[in-house]
């Protein structure tokens, strides 16, 4: 994770753009007042969205929970044929 002040980006942006967007890097940017912000990559954003939203409801992420758990421990497990 890399962090800069508002100026550096400015005179750095492309290349600060393309750390984030192509070595999937977070960047900080340091605003003044402290009201720094995080740079992602999109893809990142929506796997964090899509995680949030799937451990929202306390019965959906026991759900979750438990299938994990049942793959550790290779309990209750079904093979199902794969129709083409």
């Amino acid at each position: 994770m890399k962090a800069v002040n508002y100026s550096e980006l400015r005179q750095n942006l492309k290349t600060s753009l393309d750390a984030v967007a192509n070595d999937d890097e977070l960047l900080i940017v340091h605003r003044p007042k402290g009201k720094s912000i995080v740079m992602m990559p999109l893809a990142a954003f929506n796997a964090m969205q899509e995680t949030f939203h799937l451990t929202n409801s306390k019965a959906n992420r026991q759900r979750l929970e438990e299938s994990v758990e049942n793959i550790n421990t290779k309990r209750n497990l079904f093979q199902h044929p794969i129709f083409e």
